[in-house]
């Protein structure tokens, strides 16, 4: 592929249950670690993955989105060394001082502090390890001071989501009563869990049924049994939430996004229906403003959709940038959300683009040689 010109190169249960009921009206952590400086550019974060000891890359996003290696981090779990096959395996708060990470070799989920990066100082600082009440945690969502992860189990464990409070000073804190089950306790090929934006609801896709999971959360942040809808179209894979909290999905099998309303009470309805694209396996979403992105693992680009008002859905532009090799995640960065960053599984390297007027990408900076399992995004 033709490289940008601008290029950086990288070679006890009482007490929990006390805790809890003190926060059943959660708020977010009181006493943070210092985050980005407002109008700071932002940073971006992938893991690597490995099965001899996970860890977070973090790159710094510089003047004109220069990406400025910032630091590999352990996060004393372990990783597959292979895809996850799903969206959210890094997730971080939404005022950018936590970021969450799974560990999928040792069941596990890690939190780190997000710091302002300056001399002497690192981006990141290890926080907390707990076990993620499953088996194969693949992907993570955090809304407030509540925090789920999608555990995609394996042939003998069926997979489930489960709960945390992020209590103060980052400690994740087990919520009793928030384990669900998914639509079977057959593999279900879960890809993403993530929490519409008002926290009301929770969202799961199962690819290998071709349904969607809703789960409706109460105020102490318990997610309830879940509604079990036939997604409307084949195999439904990453989400993004956009205008109007509409729900995006890729319809990973057919080459398409289709959009949902979602009620309080978890019930899902067809807003646009299967709207190709043109391209071959669209399976990652991301949303900036009034416009979707979706990653075409199988044709190396990426294809750019208005979404209008209620969240209808039309193709802007089909190829809106080619990545040269198989692009799986996606995340949006930048002090303005200005930045779309793309991890190139096929090729192991990150690679960021401009976003333009009209759903148009301008090729920006690049990362290469990223480790081989390299796997998630999370950006801001």
């Amino acid at each position: 592929m033709k490289r940008p010109s601008h290029l950086w190169l990288i070679p006890a249960a009482a007490v929990l249950l006390l805790l809890v009921s003190a926060s059943a009206s959660a708020q977010a952590p009181t006493s943070p670690p210092l985050a980005l400086a407002s109008g700071a550019g932002g940073a971006v974060f992938t893991m690597s993955n490995a099965v001899t000891g996970n860890s977070v890359l973090a790159y710094a996003i510089g003047p004109g989105g220069a990406l400025v290696p910032a630091g590999h981090f352990g996060t004393h779990g372990t990783g597959t060394g292979s895809s996850l096959a799903d969206q959210g395996a890094l997730v971080l708060t939404s005022d950018h001082r936590y970021l969450l990470v799974v560990n999928a070799g040792d069941n596990t989920i890690t939190e780190f502090a997000v710091h302002a990066p300056s001399a002497g100082h690192p981006i990141l600082s290890f926080v907390d390890r707990v076990a993620s009440r499953g088996i194969g945690p693949v992907s993570l969502t955090v809304h407030d001071a509540f925090v789920y992860v999608l555990n995609a189990g394996n042939a003998t464990v069926p997979g489930n989501i489960a709960g945390f409070l992020l209590a103060d000073h980052g400690l994740l804190l087990p919520l009793p009563g928030s384990r669900q089950p998914l639509s079977t306790s057959a593999p279900t090929g879960p890809a993403e869990v993530a929490f519409n934006p008002a926290g009301t609801v929770l969202v799961v896709t199962e690819k290998t049924t071709s349904l969607i999971d809703t789960y409706p959360v109460n105020f102490r942040g318990i997610a309830q049994a879940p509604v079990v809808t036939p997604s409307n179209g084949s195999t439904p894979y990453g989400f993004a939430f956009g205008r109007g909290g509409s729900l995006i999905v890729s319809d990973a099998a057919i080459g398409a996004l289709s959009s949902y309303s979602v009620a309080r009470d978890g019930q899902l309805t067809v807003v646009s229906g299967s709207v190709p694209d043109g391209q071959a396996a669209p399976c990652w979403v991301a949303v900036a403003g009034s416009y979707a992105f979706t990653s075409n693992a199988h044709g190396a680009t990426i294809t750019s959709y208005h979404v209008g008002a209620g969240g209808t859905l039309s193709v802007a532009v089909d190829v809106a940038a080619a990545t040269g090799a198989a692009d799986t995640d996606l995340a949006i960065g930048g002090s303005h959300g200005q930045y779309l960053e793309v991890y190139d599984a096929g090729a192991a390297e990150l690679q960021e683009f401009r976003i333009g007027a009209g759903g148009t990408l301008t090729p920006l900076y690049a990362v290469f040689s990223l480790p081989a399992a390299a796997e998630g995004l999370a950006a801001f």
